[in-house]
């Protein structure tokens, strides 16, 4: 009754146990970016490389592509973290400066993980992530880079009001050695100081993995809220049966198939109910039972307002967060619905989470806002739309993504757009099992070790475009 198509990435069952990987999580919590998980767990180890003292002895290389973009290098005595000195970077009133101090640490082991840190401390700098940075290239026992393998290390947060930035990295397999850049880049005032570099050799990290699962439901002919709800209930019996982490349910699971006591379907305004109410009620019932989380979308009343609500229920059962869509069709409006005004993103036990509804998914600002927020997987219930869309927005944000549709299919796609799962019949459950610890290597000869960080290092929100804000 129940069919389901699965796709097993990492090899191994979901364990409902207190892992090092949940640890590692708890810990990460406070930097407020999902990629410091793998930082967070590796942060200690056998350090290989170290520098909190900086002088002008000529360790650390002065390094820009030509000399007329070439930021003005110094050994800065002030502003400094630990030991005396800082190496410090200026713009030089330079809009195309571009450069950075230079390291190559040898004795990398090809296969292992390191563990690489650092803190800047910056004037000038309204968009730090492509304009102040840290880069690691690998390089072969002879010096060699390989490929064009760099690596771009994610921001942390704030540390004595420095900020840091930290990620654990595997080094490739004929790796002998390994080039620490640390840049200004594209900034004409900037002035930046950078200190308390390090890199340590770590374990291999454990792996985090998570079984997501989307569901093909469309109730019908239901005189109730609750009716549709407990056909929704039935599959998430099935997903609790499989030991799915995570499962996201549809869209106004409380309005499809519900018709009106006179005749038609019922609307918005008919249905719409508080949260925590009954629906969630019921849902947190299922999720208590089988130790999992759920998604779903449902019609919301708070006072005056009604709104097209995406809700979080935890494994406890309890409402952990809602989202709003903010992209409301005309078919809504008309309902009387009102928009929401942000992208809230949820940490769970196992990674962050974000949620889009239906017409979001036609613009590219939903599923971004969640990525720069470290949104590793995206949930999302939808009516109908296009799958096309769907699947750029896990390619464009290197995100997994989970659909559940009635007039769209019900996919799980990976961060390359890639189907992991569909639930083709009807009901029917499908789901994935996925390793957030482990970014799938690209499939293409680009110059992307890490896609998502390149990314979202890459990204321009440093560019005025008025015609946007009309």
């Amino acid at each position: 009754m129940f069919p389901s198509r699965r796709f097993d990435s990492s090899g191994i069952r979901i364990k409902q146990t207190l892992s090092m990987a949940f640890l590692a999580f708890i810990l990460s919590i406070t930097t407020g970016l999902s990629d410091s998980l793998l930082f967070a767990f590796a942060a200690e180890g056998e350090v290989v490389f170290q520098a909190d003292t900086f002088s002008g002895d000529g360790a650390w290389e002065r390094y820009s592509q030509r000399e007329q973009i070439s930021p003005e290098f110094s050994i800065a005595e002030n502003p400094s973290l630990g030991g005396p000195g800082s190496l410090a970077l200026y713009g030089a009133s330079n809009a195309q400066v571009r450069g950075c101090w230079r390291r190559v640490v040898s004795g990398i082991k090809g296969g292992a993980h390191y563990c690489f840190e650092a803190s800047f401390l910056e004037h000038g700098v309204d968009y730090t992530h492509n304009t102040v940075f840290a880069s690691l290239e690998w390089l072969d026992s002879a010096g060699r880079k390989i490929g064009n393998q760099r690596e771009y290390v994610p921001e942390l947060d704030l540390v004595n009001g420095w900020k840091k930035v930290g990620g654990t990295f595997r080094a490739p397999e004929n790796a002998g050695a390994v080039r620490i850049d640390l840049y200004l880049s594209q900034n004409a005032q900037a002035r930046v100081w950078w200190d308390a570099v390090k890199l340590s050799q770590v374990p291999d990290p454990p792996k985090r993995p998570v079984r997501v699962a989307t569901v093909n439901c469309r109730p019908g002919g239901n005189s109730s809220s609750m009716e549709t709800v407990e056909e929704f209930c039935e599959v998430v019996e099935q997903a609790g049966k499989q030991n799915c982490d995570i499962v996201c349910l549809g869209e106004g699971i409380n309005l499809i198939g519900v018709a009106r006591p006179g005749g038609g379907a019922s609307e918005y305004s008919d249905i719409a109910e508080p949260i925590p109410g009954p629906t969630t009620d019921r849902l947190g019932q299922l999720a208590r039972k089988h130790s999992m989380y759920i998604v779903a979308a449902l019609g919301e009343r708070e006072k005056h307002a009604i709104y097209n609500t995406a809700v979080l229920i935890d494994r406890r059962g309890k409402v952990a967060g809602k989202y709003r869509k903010v992209y409301i069709p005309e078919g809504e409006f008309d309902q009387g619905c009102a928009q929401g005004d942000s992208y809230p993103v949820f940490d769970t036990d196992f990674g962050r989470i974000g949620i889009m509804i239906c017409w979001d998914s036609w613009f590219v600002d939903p599923a971004r806002a969640l990525a720069v927020q470290g949104a590793e997987i995206i949930l999302m219930p939808i009516w109908g739309g296009n799958d096309t869309l769907i699947r750029a927005r896990a390619i464009e944000n290197h995100v997994y993504l989970a659909s559940c549709g009635y007039d769209v299919a019900s996919n799980i796609y990976d961060p390359w757009g890639e189907l992991l799962a569909e639930a083709t019949e009807r009901p029917a459950v499908a789901y994935a099992d996925i390793d957030l610890n482990y970014p799938l290597p690209c499939p293409y000869p680009w110059p992307l070790r890490d896609t998502r960080r390149v990314l979202l290092q890459a990204r321009r929100n440093d560019i005025h475009t008025p015609a946007l804000e009309r």
